[in-house]
């Protein structure tokens, strides 16, 4: 796919760490469930507010545009219900949450109760493919 003028300049990234699951969270940010999401802070700052990125599929296409509305530090366990609800996975609860998210950064070798993370609300912009 082409993207317009516009956007071809844009940071390119899939949600999660496999094809299946950037797939899973995008149809949540497509359904307007997932406006949040998180990385570890170790990885540096990945977004600044007002940034708009192209969002992939679990193949590499581009997808969306979002744009970040909000972007903070806190640590893992400090996550509340409210930032939990946003990020939209499982039943949207803390508990899910942090179940979930141990589990990824595990994955990652990166996981303690205490690690710093920056937390990004976004808001979808544009939808560039059909779904």
């Amino acid at each position: 796919m082409t993207l317009p003028d516009e956007w071809a300049g844009l940071t390119r990234f899939s949600f999660g760490d496999s094809p299946a699951l950037a797939d899973e969270l995008l149809a949540l940010v497509l359904a307007g469930r997932k406006t949040a999401t998180c990385s570890a802070a170790v990885d540096g700052p990945l977004s600044t507010v007002g940034e708009l990125a192209v969002v992939l599929d679990g193949a590499g296409v581009p997808a969306a545009v979002i744009e970040t509305v909000e972007y903070t530090q806190r640590h893992f366990d400090q996550v509340d219900a409210a930032f939990a609800h946003d990020e939209g996975e499982g039943d949207r609860s803390l508990a899910h949450w942090r179940q979930a998210h141990e589990r990824y950064f595990r994955r990652l070798g990166r996981f303690a109760p205490d690690m710093m993370l920056y937390c990004e609300r976004f808001r979808l912009v544009a939808r560039l493919q059909p779904r």
